[in-house]
């Protein structure tokens, strides 16, 4: 169906659309499942704050909030990115931002297949899931 991206009031710009698009896309029928709507918002803390506080009750900043609006197979919802949040990430990790960018582009997609990372083995999975669809990355063209 349709895999969107908006940026609200940053100093930023998403580069390479298409190919994560399409990278998106394989790592959902790679699960034997359809992409439906998908929409990603990058933002500040402060947007991604009101939201983790109006929506889930949660008084934290985060890198990620996931709305869960998949029906069957057909995997949809809206993904909230802080783009503030993932530069600190990535200068924690000592990793570029690009990359810890695409890791919390495809967190999202993974919680809209049903990966959990709430319990210690719940994350590992996570992560290593993370890191096959970030070595996918880099044969898509």
């Amino acid at each position: 169906m349709a895999i969107t991206f908006s940026i609200q009031d940053l100093d930023f710009s998403l580069t390479e659309e298409s190919k994560l698009r399409k990278w998106i896309s394989k790592v959902i029928s790679l699960r034997r499942k359809s992409v439906g709507i998908i929409s990603y918002l990058f933002c500040n803390d402060n947007f991604v704050l009101r939201a983790n506080q109006s929506f889930l009750n949660h008084d934290t900043y985060t890198d990620i909030i996931t709305f869960d609006y998949v029906k069957g197979d057909v995997i949809s919802g809206d993904i909230m990115i802080s783009v503030d949040r993932v530069r600190e990430n990535a200068v924690a990790f000592n990793v570029p931002f690009e990359q810890e960018l695409k890791r919390v582009i495809i967190h999202g997609i993974l919680h809209l297949l049903g990966q959990g990372d709430k319990t210690d083995v719940e994350a590992m999975q996570m992560r290593n899931l993370e890191n096959e669809a970030l070595e996918l990355w880099k044969t898509m063209d």
